[in-house]
């Protein structure tokens, strides 16, 4: 089973908190569907080059999430219930945008600049009100 995993020795992450997020990545994205197999420890440990005890921790991280199931003696799969995936998911866009803008306050952006930085990236008009999902 394949994960292709990149771990960046430079992130400021550590090593199993980019496990975590890969392996979300995949759920959200739908290339893991419920039920789809995880790599076991042993070999996600030697794909990625780290520890085994790095992987368990990540994959005790999915689990709590509810991201994954873990079975004694099969292994550990994609859990059925995804809510917990997209609420983890949807806190993690939260905390990035934090960030974004806070970097832009210490650049001396304003609330229009902002914005205005941002529709440029998602390449929306000015004045078009983008549809949200969820909203009518």
């Amino acid at each position: 089973m394949q994960i292709d995993p990149y771990l960046s020795p430079h992130s400021p992450k550590p090593m199993y908190a980019q496990i975590v997020e890969q392996v979300v990545a995949k759920v959200m994205a739908g290339h893991w569907q419920a039920g789809h197999p995880l790599p076991s420890i042993r070999e996600l440990a030697a794909a990625c080059k780290v520890s085994v005890i790095t992987v368990k921790r990540a994959y005790l991280e999915l689990e709590h999430a509810g991201v994954i199931v873990t079975r004694q003696g099969k292994g550990s799969f994609v859990a059925e219930q995804l809510e917990a995936t997209r609420q983890l998911a949807a806190g993690e866009f939260q905390a990035q945008m934090q960030g974004m803008l806070e970097a832009g306050r210490k650049l001396g952006l304003g609330p229009q600049e902002i914005v205005g930085r941002v529709e440029r990236e998602l390449r929306i008009p000015a004045g078009v009100t983008p549809h949200r999902e969820g909203k009518s």
